[in-house]
């Protein structure tokens, strides 16, 4: 079964996450999956951007519990991301959750219907949002990012683009893209790559220095007793038992 749909228009490569079944969760298969596909991308002369979406309601629901990727896949897929030499554009028309934000904090543009939702939810099963960390910690408002990893609040997209999750918001995000595509159209593939580089540096230095550590803490808590529990209470749809 195909878990990422390719599609090609006037050299912009739209690579779609497809297993809405699943809420799009980040399997080890799909990773592995949209990893090929961007390597793929990056090879391709043809290919001058790339977009990231998604088919059904929800963008990305973090990871599958049930088939979750090793940490270190999940930090080679945001790497490569960041490193890509061409431009990788979220289009968000859905929620938002968890490892998810690590996809859109990975991406150079992000842009979202105002249906869509946004969450940490990583605090209420009992980890952290460790490795995603890599790419949002560089990019985001640090007070806003400190109040939404800590509570696993909802954020709607007003407050996603204000903390730095989301480039902007529309009613149309198709309308809200067709300006930004064009551009990268109009530009240089050697110069958007050049480009790409000078604003990446610095999360890529983060990766460089924190992601052995990053991911070591994330294995750590997923292995934890509070991890157990906190992923059985979710699959049971009832409250872990530390809810007070």
């Amino acid at each position: 079964m195909t878990l990422i749909g390719r599609t090609r228009a006037r050299g912009v490569e739209t690579l779609s996450l497809d297993a809405p079944e699943r809420r799009n969760a980040l399997s080890a298969a799909l990773v592995a999956e949209l990893a090929d596909a961007l390597t793929d991308a990056g090879r391709d002369t043809g290919v001058r951007a790339v977009v990231l979406t998604h088919t059904g309601n929800t963008f990305s629901a973090g990871a599958d519990l049930r088939d979750p990727p090793a940490p270190e896949a999940l930090v080679a897929l945001l790497r490569q991301i960041v490193e890509l030499p061409r431009p990788v554009v979220a289009r968000v028309t859905g929620h938002v959750r968890a490892g998810g934000l690590g996809l859109l904090a990975a991406c150079d543009i992000a842009v979202a219907a105002h249906t869509a939702t946004f969450a940490f939810t990583e605090v209420r099963i009992g980890v952290a949002p460790a490795v995603i960390s890599l790419p949002l910690l560089p990019r985001t408002d640090p007070r806003a990012l400190a109040r939404y990893y800590l509570t696993g609040e909802r954020l709607d997209t007003t407050e996603a683009t204000r903390a730095g999750l989301l480039t902007a918001a529309a009613e149309d995000v198709d309308d809200a893209l067709a300006p930004i595509l064009d551009g990268l159209r109009r530009s240089a593939p050697e110069a958007l790559a050049e480009t790409k580089r000078l604003l990446t540096a610095r999360v890529l230095e983060t990766f460089d220095r924190d992601a052995d550590t990053l991911t070591a803490l994330s294995a750590r808590l997923f292995a934890s007793a509070h991890a157990r529990e906190g992923m059985t209470a979710f699959l049971e749809r009832r409250d872990p038992e530390w809810v007070v």
